[in-house]
């Protein structure tokens, strides 16, 4: 993974993105068991500290074989978690990741994607070399794609009903930027 050891940190002026690990389940149990925050990523959060746990050794052990970078979201000011990011199904012979992201109630629209996004965006094409980036979200997660449209992201369509939550099935959106095209919006 462009000889990878340690998940980097990735500052910005108010947050910072840090490795994930086994001590943060309570904090990331706040937003990750919240059915309301999860609402467009599963019908399932996670129901307890050890599910948590769990889900973070796999998030750890996907980077270990490459396929994954997983992040916490830190408040500089407060240093609480406020969320996680993660570059997951990475492919590195195919050069593409795909971006899941979770924050917490309370800094839901406030604009820590969009000061985040661009050095994400940044690490991932200039550091790991991806020549496509990829948001696959729910068609009613609007937040998320006004963010992905914002910075230029492609639509490149509508997959329908891809996505049971229990109770009726969702579109997606798949939205995608490639290296050539960061490169023209940023350099």
């Amino acid at each position: 993974m462009n000889n990878l050891k340690t998940i980097p940190v990735i500052e910005t002026d108010h947050y910072s993105l840090r490795a994930m690990t086994k001590e943060d389940a309570s904090a990331m149990f706040v937003f990750m068991g919240d059915n309301e925050t999860m609402k467009f990523l599963t019908p399932h959060p996670v129901s307890n500290i050890d599910e948590m746990e769990k889900s973070i050794e796999t998030s750890l052990d996907q980077f270990e074989v490459e396929k994954e970078i997983p992040w916490v979201i830190i408040d500089k000011k407060t240093e609480d978690v406020i969320g996680m990011f993660r570059l997951h199904k990475l492919h590195m012979w195919h050069q593409k990741a795909e971006m899941g992201v979770v924050l917490r109630k309370d800094y839901q629209n406030k604009g820590v994607m969009t000061e985040i996004l661009s050095k994400v965006m940044e690490f991932s094409f200039l550091t790991l070399g991806l020549n496509r980036l990829v948001g696959d979200i729910f068609a009613k997660n609007n937040g998320s794609r006004k963010l992905l449209e914002k910075y230029g992201f492609h639509k490149d369509g509508v997959l329908r009903q891809t996505d049971f939550d229990g109770e009726e099935f969702h579109d997606t959106i798949v939205y995608s930027m490639l290296k050539e095209e960061y490169f023209k919006r940023n350099l």
